[in-house]
């Protein structure tokens, strides 16, 4: 019995792989001729989602059917049938909010956090597909709250800018109904002018039941903390991408284990060039390397496409951006407006930003 079903999921395994190759190489293949893209490659096709008013920086791919997006407005849309429809479950009395981030462990159960000064930064949370939400409100006036992100279904972190000169971490042990703030004798002094950017949902990412990283910018130096012990003591690294300005640092993150991650950002500002504006580490964040040929423009969000142990997806507003070969080497290939991405195990991709787009990569 035990046999048969590791050779199942073998097979699984192998198919999976076998058609994510595929689709790689359709993907770099590029035009099909004439300057027209070849339709029957993987590219991102666009859902309509009804609300062209909403910015979408959160993002969270269940599957290929079911995905979550959390926007501005306070504005939480849930679709169950690939995009097809979109519901609005949209936490009552959040109209002034601003939803940064969502974390979704499948259709019905869902985390979104709304990013502010004092009680503007809130935690949703709903069981029951966005019928129903309970909240946590944040009641500190000099917390700002970024991200959040977690390791299993129940335990989980959120990321505020530094309060007291080192950065804020809460911490849920019940699937983010209830948070507490850890101490911060773990955590390093954060520099002058540091912080963390609300931009994808990916300034704060995990792997695995206890390891964490967090992505910083605004200040002299780019850097990524890491945690192994669920966010209660960090490690700092300094980063090759921009830094120097409150516009530039780390903007997202992606690990595809512990060991293996990607990191993106630049300079947000649409006038201003972002050179070495990704990198990678193979030591789970100790050392980062700069991309050789790296994204030509500042991106905000990245994610390993499944079952890939070299392949990745950027995003930003000028466009989306492929590695096959684990960050080293990056190529454009869409230049739609993208905030956030992110890849479920069946191979369900799904990218969002501004004017309500929320697309699918499609095979």
């Amino acid at each position: 019995m035990g046999s048969r079903r590791r050779t199942g999921r073998t097979r699984r395994g192998v198919i999976a792989a076998t058609a994510c190759a595929a689709a790689l190489a359709a993907l770099t293949a590029g035009p099909a001729g004439a300057g027209e893209p070849d339709r029957r490659a993987p590219h991102w096709e666009l859902k309509d989602t009804g609300t062209p008013d909403v910015r979408f920086r959160g993002l969270a791919a269940v599957g290929r059917n079911t995905a979550w997006a959390a926007g501005t407005a306070g504005t939480v849309l849930r679709t169950t049938d690939g995009g097809a429809t979109w519901r609005n479950v949209s936490p009552p009395g959040a109209g002034e909010l601003q939803f940064r981030d969502v974390e979704a462990f499948d259709a019905r159960r869902a985390v979104v956090l709304a990013i502010g000064e004092g009680e503007a930064s809130r935690v949703y949370r709903t069981d029951d597909g966005g019928t129903t939400w309970t909240e946590f409100r944040n009641t500190d006036p000099r917390a700002f709250y970024d991200c959040l992100a977690f390791f299993d279904h129940r335990h989980g972190l959120a990321l505020s800018d530094p309060v007291d000169g080192r950065f804020r971490i809460l911490s849920t042990g019940d699937g983010g109904r209830t948070w507490t703030v850890l101490p911060d004798r773990g955590m390093p002094p954060a520099q002058e002018g540091e912080a963390a950017f609300a931009a994808s949902g990916q300034c704060l990412v995990t792997s695995g039941p206890r390891d964490a990283w967090v992505a910083t910018g605004g200040a002299a130096h780019a850097r990524v903390l890491h945690s192994a012990d669920r966010g209660h003591t960090w490690r700092a690294t300094g980063m090759p991408l921009p830094a120097g300005d409150p516009a530039r640092g780390v903007f997202a993150l992606a690990f595809r284990d512990r060991a293996h991650g990607l990191a993106v950002g630049g300079d947000f500002r649409p006038d201003r060039p972002s050179p070495r504006a990704a990198a990678r580490t193979s030591d789970g964040g100790r050392g980062w390397r700069p991309a050789a040929t790296p994204p030509p423009a500042y991106r905000s969000g990245v994610a390993w496409l499944p079952h890939s142990r070299t392949a990745a997806l950027a995003v930003g507003p000028t466009g989306t951006d492929l590695t096959t070969d684990a960050g080293r080497t990056w190529r454009t290939v869409d230049a739609g407006s993208y905030d956030t991405v992110d890849c479920a195990p069946d191979h369900g991709c799904w990218a969002a930003g501004e004017k309500g787009r929320v697309a699918r990569l499609e095979q």
